[in-house]
């Protein structure tokens, strides 16, 4: 009986000490400088990504498209 209850006061005591530890830090400092990127003119690429993802999606909706027709 003892050797099933000292697991699950190990885990819970872990869990314990976890939880009080991550509470004892403090509030984060101020912030560093501006913003990495202020004014807001320079925007971010996207553009790259997508089309890559949408010429994915039309060679494997062109495959499966000819597979079926194929049967």
């Amino acid at each position: 009986m003892l050797k099933k209850i000292i697991p699950v006061l190990f885990f819970f005591a872990v869990l314990l000490f976890s939880a009080l530890e991550s509470k004892a830090g403090g509030p984060p400092g101020p912030p560093m400088g501006p913003p990495p990127c202020w004014p807001p003119p320079c925007s971010i690429p996207i553009d790259g990504g997508i089309s890559l993802l949408i010429a994915a999606g039309v060679a494997l909706g062109g495959k499966k498209f000819y597979d079926f027709r194929k049967k």
